[in-house]
């Protein structure tokens, strides 16, 4: 483990700080959904060969831009005093750490010539890809603490280019794992039908939303002892190609949030629980589905929380859920917004650009933060 709050320079190798920066500066290349759709609907054994041949050149650039980011942290994020408790810590050394530690995984890996080969890549990548299963709650962490410590002293210039921040950090965290899930998925020797890899070429928006609705449920049954039902309308026969796992935890996001506060709003009061209406509307140019709700809920989970003692959901969080949700339905060319409706305090929405013949409607599977940052605006981070 590195010293507390010291730099690449001052913790590791001159050959290793050399390495990170000079792939961290290469292009990165473009993966469209419809390529990956198109390669991957027959995944012989060249096609899984050549897949990890552009990882192992692809990732290794992806992750050092990573680590690079984390060393210039937006307003002093990154060299916080050791005293302010290990939470900024998770982002200024443990974060960065996991991103080296894959980063070096992965350039020490050789050549990958044959089968075996690609075997062996794929448990690797497959180990990386559960090493950063809790980056984005050690962020969140962090980010609630700098909110914490900073107070009201923070203007709307430094929140700016957090949130900018936060969002390339993610989204190019989200590009990440989507190449190393896709290839990770195309080795199920029996893939769901009309399955390519991660994305489902005839996915029913209606049954994900149902699936994601009764899991949030299940949570607010378990922490509230009742649940408002979830009436969710639209044509279950209507399917589009889109990944179920993105659009699953949309949903779950705004079908919790859009719960806890219709549960916490009539838990002490004699009137009936509203149900929530989920409607997914089937336009000419877009999928829209959106969540009525009461109002939205506040009152994330204390940052004192121990991290990493449990794996189990809760109905409030950090903050994170619905602007992670946001950065998912922009990946794909979409977006999420919660709108002001008259009887309405807040109505989430979150909407995908249709699926024409040619899939290209769904957006560019690996355009840059940078041009989502510049088309949509910062996500707001829940630092105000």
């Amino acid at each position: 483990m590195a010293a507390k709050n010291q730099k690449l320079y001052e913790t590791y190798s001159k050959s290793l700080i050399h390495e990170v920066q000079r792939w961290g500066g290469l292009k990165q290349k473009g993966v469209s959904l419809k390529y990956m759709m198109e390669f991957g609907s027959t995944p012989t054994l060249r096609n899984l060969l050549i897949s990890a041949q552009f990882l192992h050149k692809e990732l290794p650039a992806r992750i050092a831009r990573k680590a690079l980011e984390l060393e210039t942290l937006p307003y002093g994020l990154s060299l916080k005093p050791a005293q302010e408790k290990i939470l900024l810590l998770h982002i200024s050394i443990w974060v960065r750490d996991w991103y080296l530690d894959s980063f070096r995984d992965l350039r020490s890996f050789p050549e990958i010539k044959n089968t075996n080969d690609e075997l062996e890549f794929t448990q690797m990548i497959k180990m990386i890809k559960v090493r950063h299963n809790n980056v984005v709650p050690m962020m969140a962490l962090g980010v609630q603490q700098l909110k914490k410590s900073l107070g009201r002293k923070i203007d709307y210039q430094d929140l700016d280019e957090i949130h900018q921040f936060l969002d390339r950090f993610y989204m190019s965290r989200i590009g990440i794992r989507m190449l190393i899930g896709q290839h990770v998925a195309l080795h199920d020797p029996n893939p769901p039908p009309d399955c390519v890899g991660y994305i489902h070429t005839k996915m029913s928006p209606v049954q994900v939303a149902r699936t994601a609705s009764e899991d949030a449920r299940a949570i607010c049954l378990r922490e509230y002892g009742s649940a408002p039902d979830v009436n969710i309308y639209g044509d279950p026969k209507f399917t589009f190609p889109y990944v179920p796992t993105h659009l699953h935890l949309m949903v779950f996001e705004l079908v919790k949030n859009s719960l806890r506060a219709v549960q916490e709003r009539f838990m002490d009061s004699d009137k009936a629980t509203p149900p929530i209406r989920i409607i997914v509307a089937d336009g000419i140019e877009d999928v829209t589905i959106k969540a009525c709700v009461l109002f939205t809920a506040k009152n994330p989970l204390d940052e004192q929380s121990d991290l990493g003692t449990t794996n189990i959901a809760t109905m409030a969080g950090y903050g994170y859920g619905l602007p992670i949700s946001r950065l998912y339905a922009r990946y794909f060319g979409g977006d999420l917004q919660i709108i002001s409706m008259e009887g309405y305090e807040g109505y989430p929405q979150t909407a995908w650009d249709r699926c024409i013949p040619s899939f290209v409607s769904l957006g560019r599977f690996a355009r840059t933060a940078a041009m989502n940052q510049d088309y949509y605006g910062a996500t707001n981070w829940n630092l105000h």
